[in-house]
């Protein structure tokens, strides 16, 4: 049995990954709780299993004294010497005390215990993987589908992609295949938990890291994200290589690039900004495809003033406010846009003020 038990665990050792130091631990520690269990013993007991044999021994610890008070924890200095002249007072002595059917009578215990184990060490196994991979995007096919909650297989676990973090409008069939960002990984008593998204900015990053070996090289860097999912984004990124154009580096030949990331998003619009360090430059870049008259900046209000041509006014603010909005949230700039004629009207009324104020008061 023993070494059949040994064969199984090697077999273990190269399906699960899991240290066998590990599982002989588990079984150690099981033999002890099926012995002390079938024969309630309250001696100090240790267990000794070999590994290339697998052969089990108990061993009763006691300690040498001249008078023995506790017999289960201690033995006669009289005694200790008829085992062995050299023990004084003091010192440990193990005596085997193995029984003679103890492998048959504790082998269901022992079995259920190390089974147990096993399942811990394969969970933790799995929980350090993944926890590996936590801010990192990763494959898994759509297993179930409950209460809107989606089940994605793993292969060795599984993840949970809850409804907040589900893309709006996009169905999820079984057997799909998908990206996903890892947002969180966490210990439980079932295993890893592993929260998924496809709305986190982390993904439309590092999708663009897949696609774009500049950003994955170094060369191009991803500054900012803003993201509002299944409808538009809007990245920022910086070159720091003059002869590398981050935003055509992102886009790819005849747009092929960011293409593959608008495919695995389902049609997401993502529009790619050069980033530059002056706050009126990036402004006026975030705001694209509209056209930017000029950009005054409000250091003290954390405000951008934003002048577009009249006609360009509709396409700066975008379909209900997104594009000014997603510009604001991928500067940290509130983004104040106003038309020209409005802006022209507002400072020839401020200088008309200034050089006659008492005029305008009788007014």
């Amino acid at each position: 049995m023993n070494l059949e038990l040994l064969n199984a665990l090697d077999e273990i050792v190269k399906e699960k990954g899991i240290s066998k130091e590990i599982l002989l631990e588990a079984i150690e520690s099981a033999l002890l709780s099926a012995y002390k269990k079938d024969y309630g013993s309250k001696e100090n007991v240790r267990i000794s299993m070999q590994k290339e044999t697998g052969k089990v021994q108990i061993f009763a610890r006691k300690e040498v004294v001249e008078e023995v008070k506790n017999e289960a924890l201690e033995i006669s200095l009289e005694e200790a010497r008829a085992i062995n002249a050299k023990y004084e007072t003091g010192d440990i002595i193990e005596i085997e005390i193995t029984p003679e059917n103890f492998g048959r009578i504790a082998a269901q215990t022992a079995k259920q215990v190390v089974l147990q184990r096993i399942r811990e060490a394969e969970r933790d196994v799995i929980y350090e993987e993944f926890k590996e991979k936590e801010d990192e995007l990763i494959t898994g096919l759509v297993q179930r589908i409950h209460n809107n909650n989606i089940f994605i297989d793993l292969g060795k676990t599984e993840a949970l992609l809850p409804p907040s973090e589900q893309i709006p409008g996009e169905e999820y069939n079984i057997g799909d295949r998908i990206k996903l960002y890892v947002v969180e990984v966490s210990a439980d008593t079932k295993g890893p938990r592993i929260l998924v998204s496809r709305t986190h900015p982390g993904l439309l990053k590092r999708l663009f890291e897949v696609e774009v070996p500049e950003i994955f090289d170094g060369v191009v860097e991803i500054k900012n994200i803003a993201r509002e999912a299944g409808s538009r984004s809007k990245i920022a990124v910086y070159s720091y290589d003059e002869n590398v154009d981050p935003v055509g580096a992102c886009v790819g030949p005849k747009g092929m690039r960011v293409q593959a990331v608008v495919d695995q998003l389902n049609g997401e619009k993502i529009d790619i900004i050069e980033w530059s360090e002056d706050p009126a430059v990036f402004v006026a870049n975030a705001l694209n495809p509209a056209e930017v008259s000029r950009v005054i900046i409000h250091e003290e209000e954390k405000i951008a003033e934003v002048i577009v041509p009249d006609f360009q006014l509709s396409l700066a603010i975008g379909k209900e406010g997104q594009n000014a909005r997603l510009a604001a949230k991928l500067t940290s700039w509130k983004v104040d846009i106003k038309k020209e004629s409005d802006f022209t009207a507002e400072t020839e009324e401020a200088v008309v003020e200034e050089e006659n104020p008492d005029d305008l008061e009788e007014i």
